[in-house]
């Protein structure tokens, strides 16, 4: 038996790549929420004062997985990509 802390069901074995669509639909799981950063302290005391923070104070932070990362654009770390959400209830 394997048992394997912190992953995610490996995936079907699939023939091609899908072709991506501009308004296409990414499937992801909703792993963590948190409020916003309030001061320029970090974690263990170091400090973020070289990095401009800019969460609003009535923002939520989410984490999300999105488990096939193929679907995701290649240039997805540009910040060029407006993301909308939609909820949907389990």
């Amino acid at each position: 038996m394997e048992i394997i802390v912190g992953s995610v069901a490996p995936l079907k074995a699939q023939s091609q790549k899908q072709p991506q669509m501009n308004n296409s639909f990414i499937a992801a799981q909703l792993l963590h929420v948190r409020p916003p950063r309030k001061g320029i302290a970090g974690p263990s005391g170091m400090e973020r004062r070289n990095k401009p923070v800019s969460d609003p104070r009535i923002g939520r932070v989410l984490t999300l997985l999105v488990a096939d990362g193929r679907q995701l654009p290649a240039d997805i770390e540009s910040g060029r990509y407006e993301v909308s959400l939609r909820f949907v209830r389990r």
